[in-house]
This record gives structure tokens, C-alpha cells and sequence, in this order.
């Protein structure tokens, strides 16, 4: 098949959830023998990567526009230019651009992510055009794809939508290598892990506040950044605690051999279906801590310990108190859940047999 992937900023991953999707996703379709085509926003490399098709469009830098205008320039190139067995975008919020292709003959399936639209950082216009978006999702696609049961719930709780769910994927293993901890002073197995995009609903604030509390000689790795959340990440770094360490976004393997050393991982996010951070985390065997949502439970299930604001600290204080061989239970209990249910094999498998329903 000819496949084309939209709405993301591209690949390699350097950024998020989708881009480490759609590397993972477009190099195993392209293993299998499809042509796959991901568009991109910024030129990271030559016009292949994993042996998937790269096409570099431009966009406007701006919070509220970026996602969309290059999704309508990808979406007119693709139009124009090229014609695909089978169109594939993400993110809710591109959905009335899902109907050029669909017109023209090219079936599409949308990944709707998650509810965006309870984000923080959206203001009323945002929000109301995510709320559109979610009904122009049910309508505009030829189908679309939720990533956790939670949301699939909701979008036929809300639109009688009927959607395929198909989870994020996640490696496992731990990697023995540990270079990053070495640049970072860090110690293995002596240091809480927080990774996220460093934004309101991402309760990176939180994290550090609560940690601050704990009486402890581990330290706080804060990794993470984001491209328009300025004043509050200075919020996050204005503290005189010398056990947090904040160095900014670290990709690769520097972020895998956070996750494979950590002593625990805190997922503090509260907006959003599967969270690619935290299955990872699982993957690697990690003793994880979640804000108790919906979505983070129906992940972590009996595999971790769920936190709220108000108890994090406790919790914190309490994966210091467990004895080794219950913390050893929980790590091993959330990799083997993720190696069950979250394999990148299986999620490419689901992906190929929903194109060639599309198809048919």
C-alpha cells in the first residue's frame, strides 16, 4: 500500500507522542514492504529516514496556528501531487482537512488523540475549535481511531461514533548504558523521573512542589520543555532545592536510559488518551507513580500506584518505605502488562489490517 501520514511535525521523533508514533509506525509499514510517506515540519534529514518517504512543507510559528497550517499545506501537496491507497492523520484538530482526500477517492483514518480541548493552554477560541473538531471527526473521516478505551467511550458516548481502538506501542528492556546519568550527576536507581512537555496540564509544578516535601536524599530529574509555555516553566525552575535537576528535552537514547535507571517514574499528566511517556516507562521496567485519571489507570491497571494533588507527596514518601522485593513486584507487573498489550508490532499489525478494511 501507499501510505501517507499526516499532522504531526515529522520525524525523527524530536518532540512528542505522535512523532515517536508515526516513526515507529511508518518504519516497521515500511519494513512490511508499503510505501509510506510521514510530512514534516522542519528538515531534520535527507528526503528518507527508516526508509519512509520525508516531504519538508513550511508553517507558521505560532501556538495556536502551527499544527493547523501545516496540516493544510500537507494536505493541499498531497492533494496535488500525489495520490495515496490510503491517508492516515493525527490529532483532532485537522479533521475538516481529512475531507480533500476523502473526495478525491483516498480512504482516511483519523487518530484522534485524546480531549485536547481540556488542555490549559487553550484559550475559549481553542477550545471551541477542538469541540468542533470532535464532531467534525465523527463526520468528515472515513473512520476514525482512539488510542484508549476511555476515549472510544466517549466519542460514542457523546456522537453515537463508532471508532477502532488500536493502542500506543512501547519497547521493553532496559538499555545498560547510562552515559546521560554521568552528564547529568545522577546516580542509578537514585533519582525520581519526571518526562513530559512542560506545560499546565502536565502538572509539572505540581511534581516539583511535591517532591520538595519529601524528605530524602534521592533527586527529581525534570525532563522536558515546550515551545510556548514560557512563564510557566519558569515557574517550574524557580526553586533553590539542589536535589531537582531540570536540563531541558532529552531524546533518544538519553531518554531511554533515564527510564531503564530511574528508582520511580511520576506521570502527572491529566488531559489526553494513552500517554506515550508512560507506557515507555513501563516498558522499561520503571516503579511508576500516575495521576489517578480515567486514561492513566485503564493503562497502568494493578501495575503501579495511583496518586491525586493533594496525596503525591505521601506517595512519593511512600515508594521510599516499600521494601525492595514489593517495588521489584510492581516493575516487573508493568513491564509484562506493556509487553501484553502495548507491543509496536502488534499496534503496526492492527494499523495494516485497518487500511486494508479501508481499502476494501
Amino acid at each position: 500500500m501507499r501510505i501517507a501520514l499526516l499532522g504531526t511535525r515529522g520525524i525523527p521523533a524530536n518532540y512528542g507522542g505522535f512523532e515517536t508514533f508515526a516513526e515507529e509506525l511508518g518504519s516497521r509499514l515500511t519494513a512490511r514492504g508499503h510505501q509510506v510517506t510521514i510530512y514534516c515540519r522542519e528538515k531534520h534529514s535527507p528526503p528518507q529516514y527508516k526508509g519512509v518517504d520525508l516531504v519538508y512543507l513550511p508553517t507558521i510559528h505560532h501556538k495556536y496556528f502551527e499544527t493547523l497550517a501545516h496540516t493544510f499545506v500537507s494536505t493541499l501537496h498531497l492533494v496535488l501531487h500525489r495520490h495515496h491507497d490510503v491517508v492516515l492523520y493525527c490529532n483532532a484538530a485537522n479533521a475538516i482537512f481529512t475531507i480533500l482526500p476523502r473526495v478525491l477517492g483516498m480512504p482516511v483514518a483519523l487518530n484522534v488523540d485524546g480531549l485536547e480541548r481540556q488542555r490549559k493552554k487553550w484559550n475559549s477560541l481553542a477550545r471551541s475549535w477542538y469541540l468542533l473538531s470532535e464532531w467534525l471527526s465523527t463526520k468528515l473521516p472515513t473512520h476514525i481511531v482512539t488510542d484508549a478505551l476511555r476515549i472510544r467511550e466517549y466519542y460514542f458516548e457523546r456522537y453515537a461514533a463508532d471508532s477502532t481502538y488500536i493502542a500506543y506501542g512501547a519497547e521493553t528492556g532496559r538499555l545498560e548504558s547510562a552515559d546521560v546519568l554521568t552528564r547529568l550527576g545522577l546516580q542509578r536507581g537514585e533519582y525520581f523521573l519526571y518526562v513530559s512537555r512542560l506545560e499546565p496540564e502536565n502538572n509539572g509544578l505540581l511534581v516539583r512542589q511535591a517532591f520538595e516535601r519529601v524528605r530524602c536524599e534521592q533527586k527529581l530529574a525534570l525532563i522536558g520543555d515546550a515551545p510556548y509555555a514560557h512563564r510557566y516553566i519558569a515557574q517550574i525552575r524557580d526553586t533553590k532545592d539542589p536535589r531537582v535537576v531540570m536540563p531541558g528535552a532529552i531524546y533518544g537514547v538519553g531518554y531511554k536510559e533515564l527510564q531503564s535507571h530511574c528508582f520511580a517514574y511520576v506521570h502527572a499528566t491529566e488531559v489526553g488518551g494513552t500517554h506515550p511517556a508512560l507506557i515507555e516507562a513501563m516498558g522499561r521496567g520503571a516503579l511508576v507513580l500516575y495521576l489517578d485519571t480515567p486514561e492513566n489507570a485503564e493503562v497502568v491497571g494493578d501495575a503501579g500506584i495511583a496518586f491525586t494533588a493533594e496525596t503525591l507527596t505521601e506517595k512519593l514518601s511512600q515508594t521510599l518505605r516499600m521494601s525492595s522485593a514489593e517495588r521489584e513486584r510492581l516493575r516487573s507487573l508493568a513491564q509484562s502488562r506493556v509487553t501484553s498489550l502495548y507491543g509496536w508490532e502488534a499496534v503496526t499489525t492492527e494499523y495494516e489490517a485497518l487500511f486494508h478494511r479501508l481499502l476494501a
